[in-house]
């Protein structure tokens, strides 16, 4: 019975970290733009595919 107390005061600050986490990360402003990043990742592969060819002809 004992171990259960333990697990509960566990689980329950580790909540707790998670919880200043994701506050922490809310004030700094990591969640200010989710549009943008879908985005980007559209047009990473062009710029990619541009280094490897000039690495291709660069040897």
């Amino acid at each position: 019975m004992n171990i259960l107390y333990f697990l509960v005061g566990c689980s329950v600050l580790m909540a707790l970290i998670f919880l200043a986490a994701f506050f922490w990360a809310y004030k700094t402003g990591q969640n200010d733009d989710v549009h943008t990043p879908g985005i980007r990742m559209l047009f990473d592969d062009e710029a990619a595919a541009e280094k490897s060819e000039e690495d291709h002809f660069s040897s």
